[in-house]
């Protein structure tokens, strides 16, 4: 049994800890901590109402280290789950280093002002986090996350090698309103408008955002429109995997989506540089954030499943073979058990999943570690019994595209 700290109070904040607050036997203690401590009340009441379980809420600004060092020193926990923004990795990583805690997170660090995410920041954490004796655990999510566990497990158990990867990501869920992001709008139009990027053959491939489009008929979501699109898990995945010669990841998008997003782009509204108005700096992505629905708030609509998963071919016992492993989640049974949909469910419970292999010492290390360098049975498990339970399937043949 032991402290956690949760950083976030956002969907997958909410997910992760009503979560937690089911699972007593490994979380003894929950602190939720945000910048907003009426966001961290909320949640505590919804986890009250929903599992009867008491968890304890601080305000706290992720952004200054030395506030945060001072919340991990009142709190005590053994582990600080991060939950924030992708831009605050480095700073609660700074305030774990200082007091000797235990890390996670689900999304790798990019700095606010360049539309660009990678683990080299984070990676270059491992030799202090070694000489430290803690832990850092990088992208527990579902993509990050889940995939690459997925990945681990077919190369474990069903492929004796990977020669390629495909990452589908569906969501086809409709909540109801004209144009909103299921996840903080910031950082998915910043990662829906990057440029593409995969792996193949040693090196990284690029192209224009949104410029390569496929049609996959996805389990009980149905036939939909797929791009290609860069996503930080090809970079550990090909880091601790060099024998795929290709992976690539693709995203689901609707035409409305797609139409509200190019003239949104056309007019400046997606610049992550400030302009002036009325005489005050505003960056217009930050400002288009604000006027947006709030993605926690979506859940009571939000009605469809999602459907991730992992196409892989390779060989097996000297044949080839292409095998699919993937999950489908709900959003209304998802918002009926914590209050969330699908989205902030499929990222909030593998975050609380990595934190219990941790917490339990099923996953342990000194040093920085991505997801897809330990075990992946015991995540699996406990994906099963914690409300995301996935299918394998044999392929006739491997993707035609």
């Amino acid at each position: 049994m032991s402290k956690v700290l949760v950083i976030g109070a956002g969907g997958v904040g909410s997910v992760a800890v009503h979560k937690m607050a089911m699972n007593p036997d490994i979380f003894s203690h929950i602190t939720l901590a945000s910048r907003r401590i009426a966001s961290c009340e909320k949640v505590a009441e919804s986890v009250k109402a929903l599992t009867g379980a008491t968890i304890d809420v601080a305000q706290v600004d992720a952004d200054n280290v030395d506030e945060t060092i001072a919340l991990i020193e009142k709190v005590q926990p053994k582990l600080v789950v991060n939950l924030a923004l992708p831009y605050q990795d480095l700073a609660i990583m700074d305030a774990c280093l200082a007091t000797k805690t235990d890390y996670l997170d689900t999304a790798n660090y990019e700095p606010r002002d360049t539309a660009k995410f990678e683990y080299g920041w984070q990676w270059a954490y491992q030799d202090r986090f070694r000489e430290a004796g803690i832990m850092a655990l990088l992208g527990s999510g579902f993509d990050p996350g889940v995939t690459s566990v997925f990945a681990s497990y077919i190369r474990k158990h069903l492929l004796d090698r990977i020669d390629t990867l495909d990452i589908l990501d569906c969501n086809g869920g409709d909540h109801g309103q004209h144009f909103a992001t299921n996840f903080n709008p910031e950082i998915n139009i910043r990662e829906v408008t990057a440029p593409s990027r995969h792996w193949a053959n040693g090196e990284w491939v690029e192209g224009p955002a949104l410029s390569h489009k496929q049609v996959f008929d996805f389990d009980q979501v149905g036939e939909k429109n797929m791009y290609l699109m860069y996503h930080e898990e090809l970079e550990s995945l090909a880091k601790f995997y060099p024998e795929i010669k290709r992976i690539r990841f693709w995203m689901t998008f609707g035409d409305a989506y797609l139409k509200h997003l190019e003239v949104l782009q056309n007019v400046g509204m997606t610049r992550i540089d400030p302009v002036i108005y009325n005489g005050q700096e505003i960056i217009p992505l930050q400002f288009l954030k604000a006027v947006l629905p709030e993605p926690s708030s979506l859940g009571s609509t939000t009605k469809g499943k999602t459907n991730i998963g992992d196409i892989a071919t390779g060989e097996k016992d000297g044949q080839q073979k292409t095998v699919y492993v993937y999950q489908v989640c709900d959003h209304e049974e998802a918002y009926a058990e914590t209050g969330n949909q699908a989205v902030s469910y499929t990222t909030g419970v593998p975050a609380m999943i990595g934190a219990a292999l941790m917490l339990t010492g099923a996953w342990k290390g000194e040093g920085v570690f991505n997801i897809e360098q330990f075990d992946p049975d015991p995540f699996m498990d406990m994906l099963n019994k914690h409300g995301l339970p996935w299918q394998v399937k044999e392929l006739d043949k491997p993707l035609d595209f």
